[in-house]
């Protein structure tokens, strides 16, 4: 067999291995009671929204708000981990964009961790930025990956963002506390 059919064959074999492995995970997720445990939330049941969850976070140059999802599914499922971020200009145009995990300004990260939603509940993450720099960039809408994956929701953002960063903390089933 040439070298070409022997990736072609490796790829194969790791293909079949990697969709048997997912199977199996799936088949036997399970919590210490031995209930079922919700599956991932999956692209179209979830909604992004920002809120100021009745805390404002404004000072010394940092500004914050809170990224709110909703699972508007008619199932529980289930998210974890850090919200996938990037800022779009005015006509939708992408901005270099970094964003750093963990504690904000204002939260303190509650560590990736799973939360179940059930129909028509939220999580929330703490989003903080600065602006006062003079490489600020004018942001008009907030792309959000709710799960890290490429399904995303575009909210309104206009905001000035120094130097395309964003501060992020994972997502929690109540607006993340003071740090």
């Amino acid at each position: 067999m040439t070298m070409r059919g022997l990736r072609s064959a490796a790829t194969v074999a790791a293909a079949v291995a990697l969709v048997a492995g997912a199977g199996a995970g799936m088949a036997s997720a399970a919590d210490a009671s031995g209930s079922a445990v919700a599956g991932a939330c999956r692209p179209g049941t979830l909604k992004v929204t920002t809120t100021d969850a009745g805390s404002s976070q404004a000072g010394m140059n940092h500004q914050g708000t809170y990224l709110k999802v909703t699972n508007t599914g008619g199932s529980t499922c289930a998210i974890s981990g850090y919200p996938g971020l990037a800022l779009e200009g005015s006509g939708h145009t992408a901005i270099k964009t970094t964003a750093q995990h963990g504690d904000t300004y204002f939260a303190k990260d509650p560590g990736s961790h799973g939360i179940t939603l059930k129909p028509g509940k939220s999580a929330y993450a703490d989003l903080v930025w600065t602006h006062a720099g003079p490489s600020s960039a004018q942001a008009k809408y907030l792309q959000v990956a709710p799960t890290g994956s490429n399904a995303h929701s575009v909210v309104p953002f206009d905001q000035a963002v120094d130097g395309g960063k964003l501060a992020v903390t994972a997502w929690a089933a109540t607006p993340p506390g003071a740090s």
